[in-house]
């Protein structure tokens, strides 16, 4: 058997000691009464507010990395879109054109003030909308894997003529991955070289029950209609980052759209699939914090 010598003297106890004086950010999850609905969130941390927004699919739980990294200095502000679990559902499903009104209630009812937004995929038309909605309050917002309710048809040549084709390619790979059993969201390489994280994504979305997801989809699509040089009029620096094995969301559309937006900026993952913030993680958040030390001192 290998025996491992034991640590002693005041440096051990010195160890022992900041071990046990630690306490971790603060958690505070509550419930914002809407007319139709409830929306869940949990405020952790305390300084500069971020508000996260996710996918379709996921809900406040798909954060927690983020929420890890930025608590320490940061409010993070992880909320349930409507319908999503454990917020509550209106009557005919989530409408997509009420999630700006549920961030301004939100911000309002938090009493936040100017914020950030960190959104990933059904998340960005939160955050293109609640820009607009209100202009120069959000000082910096992050679209992961995502356009919001920026049109990729609109985007700037090469691109725009480029999408049919990604269109047409990636539809075959996501019916194949379905019939796999692999989520598109995930990809066949978190599938393969990360199975937990892969499952723990999964059972994110297994909260969620048995929601009419294509019908969400057709709203949000419908929704997709703004030209992305109007995003300017938002006054907000925005950070596209994108995932090179997107099968979701065109890898190229953030990248074209940021040549036409003031101030915009953005990146692209290599080697990750749409939810790159899931899969990698400390890549992820090291790119958000660059990102807001360069546009909000």
């Amino acid at each position: 058997a290998l025996a491992f010598p034991r640590a002693r003297g005041p440096r051990s106890r010195a160890t022992r000691a900041a071990r046990m004086s630690f306490a971790p950010p603060p958690r505070r999850p509550g419930g914002l009464d809407r007319p139709d609905c409830r929306i869940r969130y949990e405020v952790t941390g305390e300084g500069p507010p971020i508000v996260f927004a996710h996918a379709l699919g996921t809900n406040l739980m798909t954060w927690w990395q983020q929420v890890a990294h930025f608590a320490p200095r940061y409010s993070c502000v992880a909320f349930s879109a409507r319908g999503f679990f454990p917020s509550t559902a209106p009557g005919g499903g989530p409408d997509p054109a009420q999630y700006a009104g549920d961030v301004a209630a939100l911000v309002d009812a938090l009493d936040l003030g100017d914020v950030r937004m960190v959104c990933h995929s059904m998340g960005g038309w939160s955050g293109v909308e609640y820009a607009l909605l209100r202009p120069g309050r959000v000082k910096a917002l992050v679209l992961s894997a995502s356009t919001g309710s920026l049109d990729p048809r609109q985007m700037p040549e090469p691109e725009r003529s480029q999408l049919a084709a990604w269109n047409g390619a990636t539809d075959p790979v996501r019916a194949d991955l379905l019939a796999r059993g692999i989520n598109p969201a995930t990809g066949p390489r978190m599938a393969e070289q990360q199975p937990a994280l892969c499952h723990l994504y999964n059972q994110i979305v297994g909260l969620n029950g048995e929601m009419d997801r294509l019908a969400i989809r057709t709203r949000l699509h419908a929704m997709r209609t703004r030209p992305p040089e109007s995003f300017a009029a938002a006054r907000c620096p925005v950070l596209f980052v994108a995932a090179e094995e997107d099968v979701v969301i065109p890898p190229f559309a953030g990248p074209a759209m940021a040549r036409v937006i003031p101030g915009a900026q953005a990146v692209t993952m290599r080697r990750a699939g749409h939810a790159a913030h899931f899969e990698h993680a400390a890549q992820f958040n090291g790119m958000v914090e660059a990102f807001f030390a360069a546009v909000w001192a």
